[in-house]
């Protein structure tokens, strides 16, 4: 069973649907992709995965990096989930390239060689948005390209960071 919560955000009404055990979808008000792994019937609930989720999203949102992360449990193709990966590695404040993370993808698969188109359209599937730091994924110049949740939200969620 897929449960539904809501969180106040200083970038908009947030939308979080999980389950008994771990986060499964994290969306914006009116995001690109808004509840594209959501389950039909879903229902609003309170669990102890979204309790600890607006912990974690209390502690970011007051300009501080969380030191845990709730069970996390995107759905998506083998190729999306270890991008998503990478983008959990990514560290508080700082930003990477599509690019680079197709270069990083490469080397963990035998050097076989990873598009960084696909990359970006990985990143932008990405159901945990924040959690799951897409909006730390520039352009190759440094630019704010492209983000689901909108590149005014990429950028306060980036200087919130300090990263820009």
């Amino acid at each position: 069973m897929q449960y539904l919560c809501t969180y106040p955000s200083p970038v908009g009404l947030l939308t979080l649907a999980g389950n008994e055990e771990a986060l499964t979808g994290l969306w914006m008000s009116e995001q690109k992709y808004f509840g594209a792994t959501l389950a039909p019937g879903a229902v609003e609930r309170e669990t102890q995965v979204f309790a600890d989720a607006r912990r974690w999203l209390d502690c970011y949102f007051s300009g501080r990096e969380p030191d845990f992360l709730p069970p996390l449990a995107p759905e998506g193709t083998p190729f999306r989930r270890s991008v998503w990966t990478l983008l959990t590695q990514i560290p508080y404040g700082q930003t990477t390239t599509y690019g680079a993370l197709a270069d990083q993808l490469s080397r963990q698969w035998g050097g076989k060689r990873v598009s960084p188109r696909a990359v970006g359209g990985a990143v932008g599937h990405n159901p945990i948005s924040i959690l799951i730091p897409c909006h730390r994924v520039v352009g190759r110049d440094g630019s704010l390209t492209g983000y689901a949740g909108g590149v005014v939200r990429k950028r306060a969620l980036l200087r919130l960071e300090r990263a820009i």
